[in-house]
């Protein structure tokens, strides 16, 4: 590549080298006008699939009248959204963010911020737990604490103590005097697809309410009925004190949230946080179009439906394929293959198949189609692994030959 072509973007992302040009529904289509099927989903994101033609209307609609005003006045879309997310769930109010992570750092300084009110300002650290990934910034990293995330970014953020993943007596160990809160994602999606099984969610409350501490559920991914539930944490009868959301909320639109109970909420007060662009009447006329759909009757039994189809047909794979595939891990529409090959190689060879997954930690291939999948759209991506996983042994053979 010549200086003249070389691109000019940071190249922080190994990209593969597709463009797309539009998408429709499960379908995302390239520039040579190549169909893709996408259960990539922008990583769990687009929740409606693409170019949705309700939400296509609301965002049209609100982008001939108002863009953006900031939040020093009122925005009745937000007042709207927050209302309907505070009915549907545990929480009374809300803060919106433009990301995922937004919303993990208001979660974080709400948590500490409570305690502050509360006269015990040295109740700041957060607990979290081995393989989670709250986020980019240097906090959301620190909270994460994979070691491949920190390196290069000067000393950790303090603050962040981690237990291994379920381990109830090892959390009661850590738990300390400056402990302010716990922080899990109730199935950790860049961590291998790992669920909390709904006891050690349980514990994970009784703990909090025996020790004064505030409990977050981060729903970035598994949130807006990903998994069955409009929130995963409704499979376990628990529910957080705070819970920062986004991915689905917006269907491909940024837009983030963090829920929360008045209680927990109760010191960000004027003043003490704020976004510029957080929602925004763009964003807002996207959330409450995906609501619109994510709470109409029925849909979330479509999401339980096809992820039962989905993981019952993705087990065979197993069977047919046990050089390639070792399990099927996950919950609903947010389901993991781990493989007993590299997930890149496996995602390299799916991608000749016209179809897209995502990589996840522990060696493990994301599946996470738009929650409008139908039986047919599961069949045609049974089909292209199983292509992907043929193509891949057929190569080992002739290596080893």
């Amino acid at each position: 590549m010549t200086e003249q072509n070389a691109s000019a973007l940071v190249p922080a992302y190994a990209r593969a080298d597709i463009a797309f040009e539009r998408g429709e529904g499960a379908y995302l289509f390239d520039e040579k006008g190549e169909r893709y099927l996408d259960f990539a989903g922008g990583i769990a994101v687009n929740s409606l699939g693409h170019a949705h033609p309700h939400l296509v209307k609301a965002l049209a609609e609100q982008a001939g009248k108002l863009w953006h005003t900031s939040n020093l006045y009122r925005i009745p879309g937000q007042e709207r959204l927050a209302r309907r997310l505070a009915d549907a769930t545990f929480a009374d109010v809300v803060f919106f963010t433009n990301s995922g992570v937004e919303a993990v750092e208001c979660a974080i300084k709400m948590a500490r911020r409570f305690h502050h009110v509360e006269g015990h300002p040295e109740r700041f650290r957060i607990i979290t737990f081995e393989g989670a990934f709250h986020g980019r910034t240097l906090a959301g990293i620190a909270a994460g604490g994979q070691q491949k995330h920190l390196d290069g970014f000067g000393p950790k953020v303090d603050g962040f103590d981690q237990v291994p993943f379920g381990d109830v007596k090892a959390l009661e160990k850590a738990i300390g005097p400056a402990t302010a809160a716990l922080m899990i994602e109730p199935i950790q999606g860049e961590g291998g697809l790992r669920p909390a099984d709904g006891e050690f969610l349980r514990a994970l409350r009784r703990i909090c309410d025996e020790r004064g501490l505030l409990l977050i559920f981060d729903e970035v991914q598994t949130g807006v009925g990903r998994t069955g539930k409009l929130f995963a944490h409704e499979w376990a009868g628990v529910t957080p004190d705070i819970m920062p959301i986004a991915k689905g909320i917006g269907s491909g639109f940024p837009v983030g949230a963090c829920l929360a109970t008045a209680r927990a909420a109760k010191g960000l007060v004027a003043g003490t946080h704020g976004s510029t662009f957080g929602g925004n009447p763009l964003a807002m006329a996207v959330g409450n179009a995906v609501l619109d759909e994510v709470l109409k009757p029925g849909f979330l039994e479509h999401v339980q439906r096809m992820g039962n189809y989905a993981k019952q047909q993705l087990a065979g794979l197993i069977a047919e394929h046990p050089d390639v595939f070792a399990e099927v891990r996950g919950q609903g529409l947010m389901l993991g293959l781990k493989m007993k090959v590299p997930n890149t190689e496996f995602l390299a060879a799916l991608r000749k198949q016209h179809m897209l997954a995502v990589g996840g930690g522990d060696n493990v291939v994301r599946i996470v189609p738009p929650l409008i999948v139908e039986e047919h759209h599961v069949r045609e991506a049974v089909m292209a692994l199983s292509a992907a996983a043929r193509a891949l042994e057929t190569a080992k053979q002739k290596a080893a030959e």
